[in-house]
């Protein structure tokens, strides 16, 4: 039934511990919303590819655990089901498939679902109970900290505050960037590029005094800067693949957040960073290939210069 895809599985192999910390933090919750939005994703491309009589690729299945674990915990199962759909079908389908998207799907339908129910994708965040209590309404990080108060930097690190499912824990998501480095799954340059692109534009803003919310350090730490860089900017389909290019790439991811958290009324940049960076992929790598050919042409027609004289 599916197209096997040994780099998609490798990323899936990566997000078994966030999913199971989230599990362990929100309880039952996490595999209710994770189980429907992998049966609506895959019926969704099911029913795309069949009409081209093509197997249903094992990308579909990332495409859900991303999206998936990139939801608050509380998020109504409608509004999840209505978010994947998008995303398979719009961010995905409509381009003819895998390979041929534009657009991370996952940003895509998550961004889509922000826009269309900013309400209800605002308030339900809750601190993680740890199957100990009852789940208490709490703000994110991000909020917590523009509002003035503190937080403890190992309590970030380690993913005890309220976040959405998957992005809570830099510990796990930075274990998960070393393992798809390794298996040559990811591009560590994409990574790179946003996150230190980010950190230093956050220092700027904070040294300078034009954004005064947040520590360096803390920004890069909240939300989910950390868990765009690892899981979704390294997309082999929508981010460019030359190394000049994946490095303006993560630029424009990086600088787009930080500027959207900084002076924008949305509390998360990544989305707007990435699907901007998205847009430019293709001519990133349009351009590096045109320095390039220009520049063998030039070394060509020197040496034969010399050795003509």
């Amino acid at each position: 039934m599916f197209q096997k895809q040994l780099v998609m599985r490798r990323v899936l192999y990566s997000m078994i511990p966030l999913f199971l910390f989230a599990t362990y933090s929100y309880g039952w919750r996490v595999p209710l919303v994770v189980a429907t939005v992998f049966v609506f994703g895959i019926l969704t491309e099911y029913v795309v590819e069949r009409t081209r009589k093509k197997k249903v690729s094992e990308a579909v299945l990332v495409t859900c655990a991303i999206f998936a674990l990139a939801l608050p915990p509380m998020v109504p199962l409608w509004v999840a089901i209505i978010g994947i759909v998008f995303a398979v079908l719009l961010g995905k389908g409509v381009y003819g498939g895998f390979g041929r998207n534009i657009f991370n799907p996952a940003i895509t339908g998550r961004l889509f679902i922000w826009i269309s129910f900013p309400t209800i994708m605002m308030t339900e965040w809750v601190s993680p109970s740890f199957f100990g209590t009852d789940a208490v309404s709490s703000a994110t990080p991000l909020g917590m900290l523009r509002g003035g108060e503190s937080l403890e930097l190992a309590d970030l690190f380690l993913g005890f505050h309220a976040s959405s499912m998957g992005e809570a824990s830099v510990l796990l998501i930075l274990l998960a960037a070393v393992y798809l480095i390794w298996t040559k799954s990811a591009n560590w340059r994409l990574m790179v590029s946003t996150l230190g692109t980010a950190a230093i534009l956050t220092t700027v803003f904070y040294r300078t005094g034009l954004d005064t919310g947040y520590a360096p350090e803390y920004a890069l730490m909240s939300g989910s800067l950390m868990y765009v860089s690892v899981f979704m900017a390294t997309d082999p389909v929508s981010a460019p693949n030359k190394k000049l290019s994946m490095w303006v790439y993560g630029f424009i991811i990086g600088g787009m957040t930080v500027l959207v958290r900084s002076f924008a009324d949305f509390p998360e940049g990544t989305s707007f960073g990435l699907l901007l960076g998205n847009t430019f992929a293709c001519l990133l790598d349009e351009i590096v290939t045109g320095l390039e050919k220009r520049k063998k042409e030039k070394t060509a027609t020197t040496a034969a210069a010399q050795q003509a004289g």
